[in-house]
């Protein structure tokens, strides 16, 4: 049998099936009310779908764990459909053809480091950081006396993401991008 897991253990970070679905735990909750039972409420993310999902359970209930691996590795280059990285533990180049990759391609930058998190060999999710450093290859020049207001103009960033950044960033300058919302958030030094 699967080891089990109560749910009044569960903590952030936690994975557990459910439906044949693997769950992350965000945060949890334990309720009393009255004379009835305990019931513990989480806010999981379903690591298969992206979505976040409120969960209730009864006090004592027990899940099955699931046990995840996530790997540090280092996006190396594409080739067609696939994307290659390399674990940075051992140096094992892993090889992967997802739709996960082609969502988070705007971010994926030469030696930039993600999580990778597999599911029985299966990667079932990409960590990418809030925020990440990329580079400026291709932008216009600043328009002179254009500084009074916050002007904008477009930059070519070097995964081929295309966003406003203000008049004074040229090429070759590194920027911090939000990687939700795909906007600049400042410029690194």
């Amino acid at each position: 049998m699967a080891d089990q897991i109560n749910v009044n253990e569960f903590k952030q970070g936690i994975t557990f099936l459910r439906n044949n679905q693997v769950y992350q735990v965000i945060e949890a909750s334990h309720a009393k009310s009255g004379r009835g039972q305990a019931h513990v409420k989480v806010k999981a993310k379903n690591l298969f779908t992206n979505s976040l999902q409120n969960l209730t359970f009864i006090g004592g209930e027990k899940v099955e764990k699931a046990y995840v691996t996530k790997k540090e590795a280092q996006f190396l280059y594409f080739e067609g459909n696939k994307a290659f990285f390399m674990d940075t533990k051992n140096f094992d180049q892993i090889e992967i053809i997802d739709s996960k990759v082609d969502v988070n391609r705007d971010f994926l930058g030469s030696g930039v480091i993600f999580n990778l998190i597999f599911y029985e060999n299966k990667l079932i999710e990409f960590e990418i950081p809030k925020n990440m450093m990329l580079e400026v290859i291709e932008t216009v020049d600043a328009i002179k006396g254009d500084t009074v207001t916050n002007a904008t103009k477009k930059a070519k960033l070097e995964t081929g993401l295309l966003i406003d950044v203000p008049q004074f960033i040229s090429i070759n300058d590194k920027v911090l991008i939000n990687t939700e919302t795909k906007k600049y958030v400042s410029k690194v030094s």
